[in-house]
């Protein structure tokens, strides 16, 4: 696996040369434009919109919009010289509870992997994240952009033999101004409860409870793409697929989580019915 960075992690006044190694890529079926009449693949180019020329990627340079149509332009060892000293240096600047950073300010994950001349130290850095429960914000230049970091330990949970492994993972995150709060998110926190359905939405969550395991998951649209193409190529009609139930907002809550139960085999709990008194004879 190709490293996709490298450089020194900084601790106080501890430095350790690590490197970043890409922990995801997404998988999907790509399909490439072509000439409708011919199938020949067809080519991007760039075309000048003021003579319509075609223009070599030689004959470029970087321009700023500073305002609708008006560029100045920024030589490329400029933005080369721009880069701060986090080009080299993953800085940690302080740390955090875990719990203080939403996921929704992630971006993307990496494996912090030590060079040879580090690995004490790292592993130092990572057994008193581990036991104090800190994680540490640090920043790193890579790709022409510094990035806002998240370091923490990991032992890979969910993640095929990952359990035997422990290490540090990076997590790139967005800065403040990148980040978007949805209009109304949170309205309906204040929506009334009702205790008897809370009972059946934990019951519910119980009855659907289990140990996190990737393997039971899969892409089905990349599988159904991948029937077609494949039906395609051994001119087939392409399979049939059963059309989408139609949903509707639901209308009886306590009633969807009585059936949700019910399906699950696990009928939320009856109550016992009240016991009568006993008749009084009458005299005679």
């Amino acid at each position: 696996m190709a490293g996709v960075w490298s450089g020194y992690l900084t601790f106080g006044l501890v430095t350790m040369p690590v490197r970043l190694y890409s922990g995801a890529r997404g998988e999907r079926i790509s399909f490439h434009l072509l000439h409708a009449t011919d199938h020949a693949r067809l080519k991007q180019q760039m075309v000048c919109t003021q003579d319509g020329a075609v223009v070599p990627r030689s004959d470029t340079v970087r321009g700023y919009e500073f305002a609708k149509g008006e560029y100045v332009v920024i030589p490329e060892e400029q933005i080369k010289a721009a880069a701060p000293a986090t080009e080299r240096q993953l800085e940690i600047v302080e740390f955090c509870r875990a719990d203080e950073i939403d996921p929704v300010w992630f971006e993307a994950s990496y494996y912090l992997m030590p060079e040879a001349a580090g690995r004490r130290a790292y592993a130092v850095l990572m057994r008193a994240m581990r036991e104090s429960e800190y994680i540490a914000v640090a920043q790193l230049s890579m790709h022409n952009r510094e990035y806002l970091s998240l370091v923490r330990p990991s032992r890979l949970a969910g993640v095929p033999n990952g359990q035997q492994r422990e290490g540090l993972l990076l997590h790139t995150l967005f800065y403040l101004d990148e980040v978007r709060v949805a209009d109304g998110f949170g309205a309906a926190g204040g929506e009334e409860a009702h205790e008897a359905e809370l009972k059946m939405a934990r019951q519910l969550i119980e009855g659907l409870a289990r140990p996190f395991d990737a393997a039971r998951f899969e892409d089905h649209y990349r599988k159904n793409l991948e029937a077609v193409v494949a039906a395609a190529l051994e001119g087939r009609p392409a399979p049939a697929r059963p059309a989408a139930p139609r949903l509707a907002p639901v209308t009886d809550l306590m009633a969807s989580l009585k059936q949700s139960l019910e399906k699950l085999g696990a009928a939320p709990e009856k109550k016992a019915p009240a016991k009568r008194a006993p008749r009084r004879r009458r005299a005679a």
